[in-house]
């Protein structure tokens, strides 16, 4: 196995959901007027497209072994990070060994340094790097969280992100998070109908079930400091992604400001191992919630994690579906994982990254056997009927 090597690297594009999970048609959940960074501008407030949260598409990545394996993976990155790919990456890859994965990342991060780090880079990074360990576990007949370590628990738990926390307790998760929908340019009727809304769904849910706010960046530290501390009559369990990503300062004031007891949590928009250390060295945090898909693939999320670990913060991984799945079921301080809600309505349990992947599991009340990810590598394929294009080649 150690003389398979990697024959050809191509990236390919598609439209329409998949990993860029913003990529919907008209009237889903996701593309509501939900508090953003552009929130401050009237005309694009409503919706989330308006500012061009769906431009990018999706990044598929496949890797052919000499051996006629093949593995894949999907993040955000369309077209741009396909040039990267084919263009750039290509040569860090193409030749070496399937189990040549820490070599490859070190190679692929330390040549884009000059234009990369963070952003569309690194999240074409990761999805190399998830498609890497996708083909070692074909490879090798085994699942990816069986090349990790191996399960810590038998199952997964689940919390659900949607618009309908209601809901998600009739579906058996654990807890439901809620996107924000008005930001601090709407003053202070803005921040009273947060608040109701918070207060409406703790009625609908009863007391023990948990709700969390997702701010998606969109706050300032003393509007954030007032939603939390005016929601803790509604036991919001904690207040997410309330700043801007590089607003250490702020997050560490608003970590020390919340009511005792709330959780404030961020790091869907970080990136690797530097950017997540300054989280944890300033105290900005008590959950870290880094992408797979974007924070620098699997190779980086051990480093994290284990980061982490050190500093006594619980690690939840954004979103990403099988490819956070098959870490934290290997993970002591990642002890639930959460799910995206994709139908249009949020009012049933469909795949996070449906069309275009086959075979991807999903939570039965709530939860995920470990035997729903015994397949090799990620368990996954490419759906035949998604319209994969690919732009350019090497």
């Amino acid at each position: 196995m150690s003389e398979v090597t990697i024959k050809q690297v191509r990236a390919y594009t598609v439209r329409g959901g998949g990993a860029d999970y913003h990529d919907q048609a008209e009237g889903h959940w996701i593309d509501s007027q939900i508090a953003t960074p552009m929130s401050k501008y009237p005309e694009y407030r409503m919706n989330r497209r308006s500012f061009g949260l769906n431009v990018l598409g999706t990044l598929v990545v496949e890797l052919e072994a000499s051996d006629g394996t093949t593995g894949f993976a999907v993040t955000t990155g369309g077209e741009i990070g396909a040039w990267i790919v084919e263009k750039h990456l290509t040569r860090f890859i193409e030749g070496q060994r399937v189990t040549d994965i820490e070599k490859i990342w070190d190679q692929m991060f330390n040549a884009t340094l000059f234009y990369g780090r963070k952003g569309v880079v690194i999240n074409t990074i990761s999805c190399v790097d998830l498609a890497l360990w996708d083909l070692l576990g074909k490879v090798r007949g085994e699942p990816v969280h069986q090349l990790l370590g191996g399960p810590v628990r038998d199952e997964l738990t689940f919390y659900a992100t949607g618009a309908r926390p209601d809901l998600a307790k009739d579906m058996g998760f654990i807890g439901g998070k809620m996107p924000l929908v008005h930001g601090p340019a709407e003053g202070e009727e803005g921040l009273r109908r947060n608040l109701e809304h918070l207060a409406e769904m703790r009625s609908a849910v009863g007391d023990d079930f948990w709700l969390m706010y997702d701010c998606w960046m969109s706050l300032d530290v003393n509007y954030a400091t007032r939603l939390a501390q005016g929601a803790r009559e509604y036991g919001l369990k904690w207040i997410e992604e309330a700043l801007p990503p590089d607003d250490y300062w702020g997050y560490a004031q608003l970590k020390r400001d919340v009511p005792k007891g709330m959780l404030v949590n961020t790091g869907e928009h970080e990136a690797t191992r530097w950017g997540f250390r300054l989280l944890m060295e300033m105290d900005c945090c008590d959950v870290i919630q880094p992408d797979v898909g974007w924070c620098g693939g699997i190779t980086e999320l051990i480093k994290i994690s284990a980061l982490a670990d050190a500093h006594n913060k619980l690690v939840v991984p954004h979103g990403s579906s099988v490819y956070s799945y098959h870490f934290v079921i290997t993970r002591h301080n990642s002890p639930f994982a959460e799910f995206l809600m994709m139908a249009p309505k949020a009012d049933e349990v469909v795949p996070m990254f449906n069309p275009l992947l086959l075979d991807e599991p999903v939570p039965e009340n709530g939860r995920m056997a470990a035997s729903k990810l015994d397949k090799p590598g990620f368990g996954v394929r490419l759906n035949p009927d998604c319209e994969l294009a690919r732009p350019y080649t090497h």
